[in-house]
């Protein structure tokens, strides 16, 4: 295991067109079990249809799957699946079906947000889409980078229609940094700040590392200016694509590495902790993953788990799922 170090961050605070072409569930040797308990994950297919209308620049990340049927009423699918390209221009896309193992339907107005969204902003792009469903006033919460130095919000009832909110971190708010980007919330209660959400996302200090910070109302936010996890001791060079994992009464976070694996890393419950855990999830050598899996985000559909991810090479990246066995 690699060296385990202990922070204290807090002193001083007292879930396809068609069928898929399903392989092998048996695991095999790039899908060794993971730590800390979490399941074995493997590859079932690409959950957006071949030909989409909108995909400007060949390629699609950051995907995040929500669940809609406990939420509102006349969703367009069980399920809803948000993903952008990356390269200019850009755009926040969505896709619904009704299983986490498929067929997804390319919503026909694509992008539901896209670059220029007058009179508040005009950029090179938009990506990297994160929901949050805020119980309290029944809305959806999306979080998207523009460019990569900025984190902003738009909030809607339905998931589809969004009214812009306004930006909730930059680079300033982080000293040193000159990205601050990828960006996922969590209902995360940590009781020494009084907070309702944790956010964590993917800064650039000296190298790229995993940052985060909290905010009661998931509007206004205050941030912790040193990294939460650090690339050294998983023997990476850069880390990306954070995303929070709740397991054995304590929290992990799960991440890019810049060898194209996923990592693992106990936060604990107060985010006080950094103990690295090894490889989450070993990218496939072979397509889709080309060596490169990145920013997962998880559903249970039927009582089985399933991980959405970015997989490939950059400017070739596509949309997988893989399957918990």
């Amino acid at each position: 295991m690699p060296p385990v170090t202990r922070r204290q961050v807090l002193a001083g605070a007292a879930g396809f067109a068609g069928a898929l072409a399903i392989p092998s569930l048996a695991p095999t040797a790039a899908h060794a079990a993971a730590p800390a308990g979490f399941p074995t994950y493997q590859y079932l297919g690409q959950p957006l249809p071949a030909n989409l209308a909108y995909n400007p620049t060949g390629e699609l990340i950051f995907p995040c799957i929500r669940g809609m049927y406990d939420k509102i009423s006349g969703a367009r699918g069980r399920y809803y699946l948000y993903y952008a390209p990356h390269d200019a221009p850009g755009g926040i896309c969505l896709a619904y079906g009704n299983s986490l193992s498929g067929p997804f339907t390319e919503y026909p107005a694509n992008p539901i947000i896209s670059r220029t969204w007058s009179p508040h902003y005009s950029v090179s792009h938009v990506s990297s889409p994160h929901v949050v469903w805020n119980a309290s006033t029944r809305q959806f919460f999306m979080y998207y980078h523009g460019e990569n130095t900025t984190t902003r919000l738009a909030i809607s009832s339905d998931g589809i229609n969004f009214t812009y909110y306004g930006t909730v971190l930059t680079t300033a708010m982080v000293p040193g940094t000159s990205e601050a980007t990828y960006a996922r919330v969590f209902e995360h209660r940590i009781a020494a700040l009084g907070n309702k959400y944790v956010m964590v996302f993917m800064g650039l200090k000296s190298g790229r590392r995993i940052f985060w910070g909290w905010s009661n109302d998931g509007k206004s936010w205050q941030f912790d200016p040193n990294p939460l996890v650090s690339p050294a001791a998983d023997g990476q060079t850069d880390l990306s694509g954070p995303h929070l994992l709740y397991r054995n009464n304590t929290t992990y976070v799960v991440y890019h590495g810049s060898s194209g694996d996923m990592f693992l890393t106990e936060v604990g419950n107060n985010f006080d902790k950094e103990i690295h855990l090894g490889v989450f999830h070993a990218a496939l050598s072979g397509a889709p993953d080309n060596n490169r899996s990145a920013a997962p985000s998880f559903g249970t559909d039927g009582g089985v788990q399933y991980m959405f991810y970015e997989a490939g090479q950059r400017s070739g990246t596509k949309i997988a799922v893989a399957r918990a066995v």
